[in-house]
């Protein structure tokens, strides 16, 4: 493409030069005969255009294909040397046992002679003892039981009461809210809060103690 714009830019400015040539010698010859005797000036032959040349065909470019993408091939596995001979040491002749010394038989031993077995003489018996006789022991007497302590029972509270109660009761709790609720709904049954952060269940009475969850688990805190 560039080189046909090329080809029509020259060919443009060659017909522009010979215009303007063309021109120029027109002009001189009117001046000449306007100075001379005038000559029947014959009209200027129009200078032949020339057809622009025929394009030249290129043949159609071949698209060039990319290279194709080097072959990786997987690395070379070292090749380990063969591992060298083991040298075992020589081995030493084994000499063969040496032929048993044969001893002469023993002479048998005689026996000694069984000793005489006398009969062992009577034990002689010890006069008997007499028997102490036992003296009862005193039996102890029992101090009568002391009577069991009663527990103390706080007296009822207002229902209006018990979320401050609850929130003293439940302060040092891991599950705040868990203990709140559960201690409010002991409070409005029982109407009573123990005293404390912890224990202190009996002082509620049995309405306090003997509630408990699905699980039986004791509910109130």
């Amino acid at each position: 493409m560039a080189f046909k714009h090329a080809l029509v830019l020259l060919l443009a400015s060659v017909l522009l030069v010979s215009t303007t040539t063309s021109v120029y010698a027109e002009e001189e010859k009117v001046l000449e005969s306007a100075i001379t005797i005038p000559v029947p000036v014959k009209a200027p032959t129009p200078a032949p255009v020339k057809a622009p040349p025929t394009p030249v065909k290129y043949p159609p470019q071949v698209p060039v294909k990319a290279p194709p993408a080097p072959v990786k091939y997987p690395p070379q596995v070292p090749v380990k040397a063969p591992p060298a001979p083991v040298k075992y040491p020589p081995q030493v002749p084994v000499k063969a046992p040496p032929a048993p010394v044969k001893y002469p038989p023993p002479v048998p031993v005689k026996a000694p002679p069984t000793p005489v077995i006398y009969p062992p003489p009577a034990p002689v018996k010890a006069p008997p003892t007499p028997t102490p006789t036992p003296t009862p022991a005193p039996t102890p007497v029992k101090a009568p039981p002391a009577p069991a302590p009663k527990p103390i029972v706080l007296p009822p509270v207002k229902i209006s009461e018990c979320p401050r109660l609850c929130g003293g009761r439940c302060k040092l709790h891991s599950r705040l809210n868990h203990c709140m609720r559960v201690c409010t709904t002991c409070c409005v049954r029982c109407k009573c809060v123990p005293p404390g952060t912890y224990g202190n269940r009996e002082m509620c009475g049995k309405c306090y103690t003997d509630m408990t969850t699905h699980g039986n688990r004791p509910k109130c805190p």
